[in-house]
């Protein structure tokens, strides 16, 4: 084999957008071989055949379409690196900007070794990532729809009835309501708009809830207090592959929960957190931190210590990054949390269970048999018999023919 092939002869800057894209070639010391070329995308195809070869390194900027573009450039050249624009402040602070500079400007930095790429997800993890999207947009939706019906309940002083206030049972008292024609019509609106959106988002949740049965990695990470099935799902598409993170610190990091730190000389500071990562992953750990310093003992003890120093809000994001730190142990290990307590587990894991329905179960067993399986497979409470759930015992273990009875 060739050793010069692991060596680009070119690096390939594309600038990309909605209908075309700009390619700049320059060699290994950035002497400009190609371009500028406009290639319009309904000709892709085309134009990688003709131009692309086998020792091209390409790089493009994250857009909407980038991961569809990787696919289709990755079998024809020897890389394709995909940079997110904040790490290429360089292109969008030159005095003159355009499309031929800005392919240039990557192809020269890529060539330099000084662009490093974001991580591609597969496929799966992009679909996950698009459904988990496309719920949150409907809870918004739908929560943007309430807000404006209790705007009208607060502009006109009326009293709401008893029960939930959007179920299906008040619409009609929603419709009946002594008020002009225009605001009943942006009533019948807005309710319209929250039926659809609880609508989606159940059909959604079905789709996800199917998602985790086939998933090994939720029951995992479900253990864990305050993380249900789809805040696991959302975990697991934004933290996709957990090899990509040698130490839990790094993927504290990925999440933006880090502090920021200046180190020089003499001088050392730590500021506010960078926020500096997925949005997402911080997000549902935060409410995840919420939830655990509600009903699990060990983070209700952290939450006391650290609360009278840093107060209510800086300690939750504090139990988040340890919480953190424990999904990356859970999914890298794959074993039980440290903290985990067999009753409270057996109840997360009975109402997970619960969730999957008879038929998504291995050999359609029972909620309490499925319950006492992942308790076996995860090492704790495995001679765990019983336990409370609400006014109910949940037995997971026949009782023992041998045992006296009294």
């Amino acid at each position: 084999m060739n050793e010069n092939l692991s060596i680009p002869q070119r690096y390939i800057g594309l600038d990309v957008h909605k209908h075309y894209l700009v390619a700049v070639g320059v060699t290994p010391d950035r002497q400009r071989v190609y371009g500028p070329q406009r290639v319009e995308l309904s000709r892709l195809d085309a134009w990688i055949a003709k131009t692309l070869t086998p020792q091209d390194a390409v790089v493009l900027e994250m857009t909407g379409n980038s991961y569809q573009l990787y696919d289709e450039l990755l079998p024809h050249v020897q890389s394709v690196t995909v940079v997110h624009p904040p790490h290429v402040k360089l292109i969008t602070a030159m005095p003159v900007m355009n499309d031929k500079l800005a392919a240039a400007r990557l192809a020269e930095l890529h060539a330099a070794g000084l662009l490093e790429g974001i991580w591609v997800p597969p496929q799966p993890v992009r679909e996950l990532r698009a459904l988990i999207a496309q719920r949150g947009k409907m809870v918004k939706l739908a929560t943007q729809a309430k807000n404006r019906l209790h705007a009208v309940l607060h502009r006109y002083h009326l009293a709401p009835p008893e029960g939930d206030l959007f179920s299906a049972a008040q619409r009609e008292w929603w419709e009946h309501l002594a008020l002009t024609p225009v605001e009943r019509v942006r009533i019948a609106c807005d309710l319209s708009t929250l039926e659809c959106a609880r609508t989606q988002s159940a059909q959604i949740e079905t789709v996800l809830h199917e998602l985790a049965a086939q998933e090994e990695r939720v029951v995992y990470l479900v253990q864990l207090p305050g993380v249900g099935v789809l805040t696991a799902l959302t975990l697991l598409a934004a933290i996709g592959d957990i090899t990509r993170f040698p130490t839990a610190k790094h993927l504290v990091g990925y999440a933006g929960l880090g502090s920021r730190l200046h180190d020089s000389g003499q001088t050392t500071r730590r500021g506010r957190l960078t926020k500096d990562g997925r949005r997402d992953l911080r997000c549902a750990v935060v409410e995840s931190a919420h939830s655990a310093a509600r009903t699990h003992p060990h983070w209700q003890a952290e939450l006391a210590r650290l609360e009278p120093r840093l107060g209510y809000n800086k300690a939750i994001v504090a139990i988040a990054r340890k919480l953190l730190v424990s999904v990356w142990h859970v999914l890298t290990h794959q074993c039980v949390d440290r903290f985990a307590e067999p009753e409270l587990l057996a109840r997360k894991l009975f109402a997970f269970a619960e969730t999957l329905t008879v038929a998504r179960r291995p050999e359609q067993q029972t909620a309490a048999a499925y319950t006492h399986h992942l308790l076996v497979r995860l090492g704790c409470g495995a001679d765990l018999a019983t336990f409370p759930r609400g006014a109910k015992t949940i037995h997971l273990l026949p009782p023992d023919p041998d045992a006296p009875t009294a």
